[in-house]
């Protein structure tokens, strides 16, 4: 169930947000048996801090949290999320002097505080729980959060019980629960409707491969989304080692995270025409996998040397772009955990994309500052354009050498894209380690990025 924020007339306790530097201010104008509680339990408002506020006979009256200085949380995000899970029982409200996109990030941690993976095994909630701040809107953060929560658990979800058709079931849930409408291409369909590569990929797995869509809307600008969802990636032939293996249950974030940004945006009733697809298949190890050196045609008739099965989320991506490419849009957007090179340049935390379109990277990256989405604008290189050229065929999915390695992907990936505004997004999908309002496993990257660029990018 997503998070949402308690009732405006419920009753509440007051969770006061203080800076270091505005500290003594602040204690001055507490009453006098406040303040002296402060100074002896030695409450210095450092980032984190929290102290509960006594009351009469003994009930809590209120708390006071920490900010710290500017430098502090610049090393951080969501920092109220953190001192959540210290608070008493109860329903809280935020007395601070933030406000705008801080005060905005802020709300939305607070929701995903309450976050739990609980399908396998029960978790301890959330006690307290947060009207929304005057000054946001109640509604967007919401939104934001229930498809931040949809996009982690399809993500932490074990391949076993999120297969290619558990992954069909949910986008047409998501289809159901919003009145827009699904498809499914599926199996040897595939062949005969000219998705090769699709078919390839995922035919040696135990649930036939698929090509997923979903539209919503009937004006406005054309939003096509396209995301990544290999159910499971074991590298084919060119099989993975058990430790890069352990979290392949993550290579469908792409598809996890562009269905989280396609509730909010059907949610919040944006006024624009949405197209999701979804390459669903499994990367598996049978008699009936492709190999390599194989040689595959795509869609748009392109030839592509395989020469890494486990370079296999490019080539079903290629195909659906390709269909995306027939279809007039405003702007196309893919989604993908395609490539280790990304995580050595930038980190589990920072997703990079790629654009041409200065004025939509931009936007993109204004919206990321604020949204606490952080994003990284990486270069579509063109003189590495010979790097993905084999000779033998017009490419080749996983050049020789090493070297950058998710620009030669996100190249790739742009010969399918037509000729529509497009941009990447080479994601990692997962937080190793539990942070605030992001605990440790799924997680949805660049997708309030977005969100917050369409209405300048789109004209909406």
């Amino acid at each position: 169930m997503s998070p949402r924020f308690a009732a405006p007339d419920e009753v509440s306790l007051p969770l006061h947000v203080v800076e270091e530097a505005a500290l003594e201010d602040w204690r001055a104008a507490r009453p006098a048996a406040e303040a002296a509680w402060l100074t002896a339990t030695g409450f210095a408002a450092g980032l984190g801090e929290v102290a509960i506020l006594p009351g009469a006979g003994g009930a809590v009256a209120g708390a006071v949290a920490g900010l710290g200085t500017a430098g502090a949380r610049a090393r951080g995000r969501f920092h109220l999320a953190g001192i959540a899970a210290r608070l008493p029982e109860g329903v809280w409200h935020l007395e601070t002097g933030l406000s705008g996109p801080a005060l905005e990030a802020e709300a939305l941690g607070l929701l995903l505080a309450a976050y739990r993976f609980d399908r396998y095994r029960a978790q301890t909630p959330l006690k307290a729980r947060f009207k929304a701040p005057a000054g946001v809107d109640a509604a967007r953060i919401e939104a934001l959060a229930a498809g931040e929560v949809l996009t982690r658990d399809l993500i932490n979800m074990p391949a076993a019980d999120m297969g290619p058709e558990a992954l069909e079931d949910a986008l047409f849930a998501l289809a159901a629960r919003h009145g827009a409408t699904a498809s499914a291409i599926r199996g040897y369909e595939l062949i005969a409707r000219n998705f090769p590569m699709i078919h390839a990929v995922g035919r040696a797995g135990p649930q036939a491969p698929r090509l997923l869509e979903l539209r919503w809307g009937d004006a406005g600008p054309r939003l096509t989304l396209v995301g990544k969802g290999v159910c499971f990636d074991t590298g084919g032939l060119d099989i993975k080692p058990s430790a890069s293996m352990g979290l392949m249950k993550k290579d469908m974030g792409g598809a996890a995270t562009v269905m989280g940004l396609a509730h909010a945006i059907m949610a919040l009733g944006l006024p624009l025409r949405l197209r999701v697809l979804i390459p669903a298949v499994e990367n598996s190890v049978s008699s009936t996998s492709f190999r390599p050196q194989d040689i595959l045609t795509a869609r748009n008739g392109l030839t592509v040397e395989v020469n890494n099965t486990d370079a296999e989320g490019r080539l079903v991506l290629a195909d659906a772009l390709a269909l995306a490419a027939e279809e007039e849009c405003e702007a196309l957007i893919s989604m993908a955990t395609l490539t280790g090179a990304a995580r050595v340049a930038v980190g589990p935390d920072i997703a990079p994309f790629y654009t041409e379109d200065d004025a939509l990277a931009a936007a993109i990256s204004g919206a990321a500052t604020d949204a606490a989405d952080p994003v990284w604008r990486m270069p579509f290189h063109a003189p590495y354009e010979t790097m993905i050229e084999p000779g033998i065929a017009d490419l080749d999915n996983a050049p020789k050498g090493g070297f950058a390695g998710s620009i030669t992907a996100a190249l790739f990936l742009r010969r399918f894209a037509g000729a529509a505004r497009y941009a990447h997004f080479d994601i990692y999908g997962w937080q190793p380690a539990d942070a605030p309002a992001r605990p440790k496993g799924g997680v949805g990257q660049g997708a309030r990025a977005i969100l917050g660029a369409l209405p300048g990018a789109l004209g909406l």
